[in-house]
């Protein structure tokens, strides 16, 4: 809890880490400043790209003492704006599963490794982000908790499936290893409410930890405060159950 006679401070800057197939890729970390150990978060951003939201948020959870790093997951498709990058993904039809978990791996052992980490690492990810933190924390051993914000294609038909996602992340289900947070939006489409019924239904059969969240009159990416889907009572009431569920699990 933070107090006005307390030191506060913030060291946030992109960095250099090791991802999938031993790739050097860049990531932007922000650390809390001060004594103590902090426990951690890996954020995997969407596919709108590696964007001023990420780079805020990232600030963000370090402004509420958590280290965080969110690795460019687009790196090698070269670079530009975002929107560029982000844009000459979708059009090569995203990057592949494996190569995002490599990357969210690579990001955790960073952090883990810092003499100011508690060793407790969490992943969050939102829209795209939300599939690719869902698959890392089923695929990547070692994330101690993981927030999933309405992320889609989680469930899959066969007739989604292609070479960079062959296998629907719903499938890893019984591999997942650590609390998960959703929140979801009864007004989207991807995921739908549907598609989170059955989400819901597979952490039920694997008996996982999991606390899902359906907001009213919200759609996707409701906390995007930057864009007409922004659902300001949403977004707020979401962002102190983010924090409440992993100030359990992390801190």
């Amino acid at each position: 809890m933070y107090t006005t006679d307390q030191y506060e401070g913030v060291h946030a800057e992109t960095v250099t880490l090791t991802g999938a197939n031993g790739d050097t890729i860049n990531a932007y970390m922000a650390q809390p400043l001060g004594e103590g150990k902090f426990p951690a978060i890996v954020l995997a951003h969407h596919m709108p790209g590696w964007d001023a939201w990420y780079r805020e948020t990232s600030f963000k959870f370090a402004l509420h003492g958590y280290i965080a790093i969110s690795p460019n997951l687009f790196f090698r498709a070269g670079h530009g704006t975002p929107e560029d990058i982000a844009a000459k993904v979708r059009a090569e039809g995203g990057v592949s599963d494996d190569q995002v978990v490599g990357d969210l791996a690579g990001a955790m052992k960073v952090v883990r490794a810092l003499n100011n980490c508690n060793g407790k690492v969490g992943v969050f990810g939102t829209c795209s982000g939300g599939r690719h933190a869902y698959l890392a924390a089923c695929r990547a051993p070692g994330f101690d908790a993981l927030v999933d914000c309405w992320g889609g294609n989680v469930v899959m038909k066969p007739e989604q499936l292609s070479p960079k996602t062959p296998v629907a992340p719903l499938d890893y289900t019984k591999d997942l290893s650590c609390p998960i947070l959703g929140l979801f939006g009864n007004d989207d489409s991807s995921p739908s409410p549907e598609q989170v019924n059955i989400h819901e239904a597979e952490l039920k059969k694997y008996q996982k930890n999991y606390e899902f969240h359906r907001y009213a009159g919200a759609g996707h990416g409701f906390f995007y405060y930057h864009r007409p889907m922004y659902r300001q009572e949403q977004a707020v009431d979401g962002w102190q159950k983010v924090f409440a569920f992993l100030e359990k699990y992390l801190a």
